[in-house]
């Protein structure tokens, strides 16, 4: 498990008590994407810092790469606030009780999985795929576990990519590091669906001749949750600042590093009905 702890600013600078209780905010992104601790943590220090400013408490970054390191945090309530890219892992946090939503990243609620083929027409009957190839990124990517869950909502068993050699499945399951290299499975012939939910793969894709045969239901991505710990004024202050950040010119200045424009009202029905659908 990776951990890059950083305090993003002196608690002196803004007028805070030095034994003032830091605000800890977990940051985890994709682990299909290519970036740096160090370049993550960059990008959300100026809205940590406004975090800090609305809370009047200190604020510490933890940038956690692991999914696994991220479950161990939560479980054991070492983060007070967390941006979650998976979103099966914020929703698994929810689930828990552990945790409340507090906002969703403007731009990516409707993230979906577009099964990339050379097929010339979409899949009419599903079990035309049963025997076939897929591959997908990171079995725990959320594309993945996306994938996965549109399968059994067809009646497809995917099975386990690690246990498939002794465990039943109607298709064969396979797996690639990196989101954009799932092109190249199919391109090949070493897949024939595969499984992308980046706008920029799939784009490229399909200006290369390439086509989409489905695509699964939307999921909102990463996602604000804020610890049940919290007392209840932090708490809301919290929610409150991530979704007003967007409405002003301070607030759109912390926005400006991080690329994403604002965050909006997560809904409590949806995420109910996608921890079913992901079988959480």
């Amino acid at each position: 498990m990776k951990i890059f702890p950083k305090l993003v600013f002196l608690a002196s600078v803004l007028g805070f008590s030095m034994s003032a209780q830091a605000l800890v905010i977990g940051i985890t992104e994709g682990i299909t994407y290519h970036a740096s601790l160090p370049e993550i943590e960059a990008r959300f220090e100026p809205i940590a810092k406004v975090l800090g400013v609305a809370t009047k408490q200190p604020v510490r970054i933890r940038v956690i790469s692991s999914y696994s390191g991220l479950r161990d945090a939560l479980k054991h309530g070492e983060i007070d606030v967390a941006f979650i890219h998976p979103a099966h892992v914020a929703l698994e946090a929810i689930k828990s009780g552990a945790y409340h939503s507090a906002a969703w990243t403007t731009g990516f609620t409707e993230y979906k999985v577009s099964l990339l083929c050379k097929e010339p027409q979409p899949i009419q009957n599903w079990t035309s795929v049963i025997g076939k190839s897929f591959v997908t990124p990171d079995p725990d990517s959320i594309t993945a576990v996306m994938t996965r869950a549109m399968l059994l909502e067809h009646g497809v068993k995917p099975g386990d990519v690690k246990l498939q050699a002794i465990q039943p499945s109607d298709v064969k399951l396979q797996t690639t590091r990196y989101q954009d290299t799932v092109p190249f499975y199919v391109e090949n012939g070493f897949a024939t669906y595969g499984a992308a939910a980046s706008a920029s793969v799939v784009k490229a894709w399909i200006e290369k001749g390439g086509k989409t045969c489905a695509d699964s239901r939307p999921v909102p991505i990463k996602q604000w949750i804020t610890s049940t710990k919290l007392d209840a004024a932090t708490s809301a202050t919290v929610r409150d600042a991530l979704l007003s950040m967007g409405q002003s010119d301070a607030g759109r200045r912390a926005l400006a590093t991080s690329t994403y424009t604002g965050f909006q009202a997560p809904s409590e029905d949806v995420e109910t009905s996608l921890i079913a659908w992901l079988g959480l």
